[in-house]
């Protein structure tokens, strides 16, 4: 049988395509039983430096192939867009997409399309950014003044994490649904915050990965798919009865009508055209909920521990807020363009701890060219987007957290993607729109930290612990770190 079974893998393998290298699979498990689960950036570098800048890896039934150049990282994302376009999905991910019908991991084509245009005016253009600046600096100024209430702030810490994420869910909230949450203790957002972090929990996890490698298996893995899809269910039911219905409710009544329209009320006219259905629209609540709210919170939460381990970058922030605005003067977004320090801040934290450092996986609908090897229809592209900006090829010294390299050797890099050795949130058409708000916030909340506080480590403490906790696709921190805020005398 395992005779019959390798001569049958051999045969499709010498199906007249030249592979990339990898290490050899053996029959039905592939290369799953070398590689194991943790498919994290750090591991398949380890794997590219052996088998070269495209790898070929076969995960059970799966084709999974890695990029680790930046030429061929433009040939995927950028010169054959459309062909490496689509969106691989597996188990969990079907359940809490409704197999595609949100914008992010559905397959390249027309839903797609449709979907990013309708996401693209309520949530992605300038005039999204300054109708909502205003309130992201309250937001972030009002997280100053929680912070100065807290006796225990100034001596052994708090985590400021958690204060944090409030911020962030005000913020997407208002944008969303002119909707905030007055406080962490709010019934209403620990229900929610707990319900997304259970769905972060599971799409996260690799403990499902033998059952999307290897369909035989899934029957194994009923019972986590079941805990899924009751968490997807409550997710959806929340957003529906609390936010959804109750803002279609309000923007009826006639006070309502000529006041400025949140996101909501662009994707309910959508709806109302028939360009977009009733789940489509709670797809696209649960998208902004994820690929919104934690990733910009994970980007903020890096920068924060780095300025705490770096107070000499930290203090070069504060001088400059304090030469351009002046003294105890709250930055505002406009500000930001004359900060290029706190901006070089920012896209150095980006680098050195990207949020998604594999990107979101791409995939091609039909066999492709990539390179000098072929691409079986339907493999996995993963671009090892950390890699290709901490690689020491391409950056100087890259493991050093050095702001000063985006205002020296590398001055004219952005995080737009306009250099593909730096992709923070991809390029082309399956790009992160959001990176609109997310620079915005960053920025304006480390700006408004700095002016008001010295960051500092718990006492006992010379720097905050920056250990990894990798997932299926993000790179969080591991330990939500106790800070010490101490206000400064203005």
């Amino acid at each position: 049988m395992a005779i019959v079974i390798a001569t049958i893998v051999s045969k499709l393998r010498g199906k007249k395509f030249n592979l990339p290298p990898g290490p050899i699979p053996v029959p039905i498990f592939g290369n799953w039983l070398q590689v194991g689960d943790d498919l994290n950036h750090r591991n398949l570098i380890d794997y590219a430096k052996k088998f070269g800048e495209i790898l070929l890896l076969r995960m059970g039934q799966r084709n999974l192939v890695v990029v680790s150049s930046p030429d061929l990282a433009k040939e995927v994302l950028h010169t054959q867009g459309v062909e490496f376009g689509s969106r691989t999905r597996n188990v969990v991910f079907d359940i809490f997409t409704g197999k595609g019908q949100d914008m992010v991991f559905t397959v390249y084509g027309e839903h797609w399309r449709k979907m990013r245009r309708i996401m693209t005016v309520p949530f992605f253009t300038n005039k999204v950014v300054q109708q909502n600046r205003h309130g992201w600096e309250a937001e972030a100024a009002a997280v100053v003044e929680d912070v100065k209430k807290i006796p225990e702030a100034a001596t052994n810490g708090i985590v400021l994490r958690r204060r944090l994420q409030l911020m962030m869910y005000n913020n997407m909230y208002r944008i969303m649904f002119d909707r905030r949450f007055e406080s962490e203790d709010d019934p209403l957002f620990l229900k929610l915050k707990a319900l997304n972090a259970e769905r972060s929990r599971l799409s996260q996890s690799f403990e499902y990965n033998y059952g999307d490698f290897i369909p035989v298996l899934r029957p194994f893995l009923r019972g986590y798919l079941k805990v899924c899809k009751d968490v997807k269910e409550r997710r959806l039911q929340l957003f529906k009865d609390y936010f959804i219905d109750e803002r279609k409710r309000l923007a009826s009544t006639k006070a309502m009508k000529n006041d400025v329209k949140c996101a909501m009320d662009h994707i309910h006219e959508a709806e109302e055209k028939g360009e977009i259905n009733e789940d489509n629209v709670l797809y696209i609540v649960e998208n902004i909920n994820v690929a919104a709210i934690e990733t910009t919170l994970w980007s903020i939460e890096w920068a924060i521990a780095e300025l705490v381990n770096h107070p000499e970058i930290q203090k070069k922030v504060r001088d400059e807020l304090d030469t351009v605005l002046g003294p105890g003067v709250p930055i505002t977004e406009p500000d930001i363009n004359r900060l290029p320090y706190l901006q070089a801040v920012m896209k150095e934290a980006l680098r050195l701890r990207m949020a998604i450092p594999l990107l979101v996986p791409h995939m091609n609908l039909h066999d492709a060219k990539l390179g000098s090897y072929d691409i079986p229809a339907e493999s996995k592209i993963l671009v090892n987007a950390w890699w290709l900006a901490n690689n020491p090829a391409h950056w100087k010294k890259p493991e050093e957290f050095r702001p000063d390299r985006f205002l020296e050797e590398e001055s004219k890099v952005e995080a737009n993607g306009n250099d593909f050795r730096y992709l923070p949130f991809g390029v082309g058409r399956r790009s992160c729109p959001g990176i609109i708000l997310a620079l915005p916030i960053i920025c304006i909340t480390l700006g408004h930290l700095v002016q008001n506080f010295e960051l500092l480590p718990p006492p006992g403490q010379s720097k905050i612990d920056t250990t990894e906790k990798p997932g299926q696709f993000s790179l969080q921190i591991l330990k939500h770190s106790t800070i010490v805020l101490k206000p400064r005398s203005l």
